[in-house]
């Protein structure tokens, strides 16, 4: 995500690219994500900005805007993955693995401005803005221009580390730390304590500060809280006067050594051969050195910062835990797989039960009673017995009952006939 330094680069662009010129053309593709989602359309945004002057460009931490002629002025946040591009300049603040396509307007663009060409001493300019991702947000905020820091979202955000140093002075920041209780680079990393703090630049001025980020920020001593405003004032503002240009970074950054997480040959280690680590803060993965970031106070986990062993202990326990739950979750497959007819059993049972009201089990009412299976010889009680004489009722013609089928009309004679010698010497039985 692009952070304050990442944002002041593109700002220092568009003051030599694009202020003081006239937008001759204006295109938006509509994006509800990108506009709509803050209120905005794409044909709002091009009937704004066509014609007008673009007379200055400004930042606040992670947000930035053009100021044109007349309000409404047009405000961007990059979201995770949005950018500025500019035809035929690289406006890249790293060199890409891989060729860029030399197409215009580039891929995933969500506008496009073209400057004026009436004057031959200054050809015309064309800028694109692009998000792949759609998190980016591109706003028309209708105020006058000197009120834009007063307005929302402007307003809702901290202060800037670089722009407003008078605010963010070491007393308050004292203040801001000890009115919470929470990992100090979560604190960091919410807009609304400090504008422009994102994941590689807070990861940096907490080792730069010798500080383990889950440390809770109200545990703090006076001498970590004094040095951490230094470490924020020093990492934001070199990365601002570099325009984030990391080949110029100090080697002694941690920004230099971070980037080989995940592959096989890379040590993962500063050049003096301490260990880097990585964690989850906050929702964000972070790089700590242990060796340097020492837990001086509660902190928000319970991660082990044995420079030596470095990430083999927490594995080794994370690892455990989830290969107990799936023995046990595997448990009953493990027990059915040997005694099988103890399992069958089970099932017969089941579903010899007539009272069952699970709709998955095979002798629902769903399913006619003759293509059930017979039922136990050893099955006892008043419904097996009932499920039984069902059964051979539905085989035979007549019920064994002499009553019952007097009943239904049937002639003595008849009976006889139909039931042969059985049936009489039944009813000559029951005579006697």
């Amino acid at each position: 995500m692009p952070e304050i330094g990442e944002v002041a680069r593109i700002v220092n662009y568009i003051h030599k690219n694009l202020v003081g010129k006239s937008l001759a053309v204006v295109k938006a593709q509509h994006d509800e994500n990108v506009f709509g989602k803050v209120g905005t359309s794409a044909a709002e945004f091009e009937k704004t900005l066509t014609g007008k002057k673009v007379v200055d460009a400004k930042q606040q931490g992670k947000y930035f805007w053009l100021v044109m002629s007349s309000p409404p002025h047009p405000l961007f946040h990059f979201g995770m993955a949005g950018w500025w591009k500019i035809r035929n300049l690289e406006t890249a603040y790293y060199r890409p693995s891989k060729p860029q396509e030399d197409i215009w307007p580039p891929k995933y663009w969500k506008f496009t401005l073209e400057t004026a060409s009436d004057d031959p001493k200054q050809p015309k300019s064309e800028h694109a803005f692009v998000d792949f991702r759609r998190f980016a947000r591109i706003r028309l905020v209708d105020c006058a221009a000197q009120d834009l820091r007063n307005v929302s979202p402007l307003k809702e955000n901290g202060p800037d580390p670089v722009l407003d140093k008078d605010i963010l002075t070491e007393e308050w920041l004292v203040q801001k730390l000890q009115s919470k209780h929470i990992p100090v680079k979560a604190l960091l990393l919410d807009q609304a304590n400090i504008s422009g703090i994102g994941n590689w630049v807070g990861d940096e001025l907490l080792f730069d500060a010798k500080i383990h980020p889950e440390q809770y920020s109200n545990t703090l001593t006076p001498a970590q809280m004094k040095q951490l405003h230094k470490s924020i004032q020093y990492v934001c503002s070199t990365a601002v006067e570099l325009l984030a240009e990391s080949d110029k970074f100090p080697e002694h950054w941690l920004f230099k050594h971070r980037w080989g997480k995940g592959k096989k040959d890379d040590p993962q280690r500063l050049p003096n051969g301490e260990k880097i680590k990585f964690i989850t803060v906050g929702g964000r993965t972070s790089a700590i050195v242990p060796s340097v970031q020492k837990k001086t106070g509660e902190v928000a986990g319970d991660i082990d910062d044995d420079e030596n062993e470095g990430n083999e202990k927490p594995k080794s326990t994370k690892r455990k835990a989830p290969k107990k739950e799936a023995e046990d979750d595997e448990e009953p497959v493990n027990s059915d797989s040997k005694p099988r007819k103890a399992s069958k059993s089970k099932k017969k049972a089941v579903k010899e039960e007539p009272d069952n009201d699970d709709p998955d089990q095979a002798n629902s009412n769903n399913v006619p009673i003759r293509e059930q299976p017979p039922p136990s010889k050893k099955a006892k009680g008043k419904v097996k017995t009932e499920a039984k004489n069902s059964s051979h009722a539905s085989n035979k013609a007549n019920a064994p009952r002499t009553p019952k089928t007097s009943k239904a009309g049937v002639e003595p004679k008849a009976i006889e006939e139909t039931d042969g010698l059985r049936r009489s010497t039944r009813v000559s039985a029951a005579a006697r």
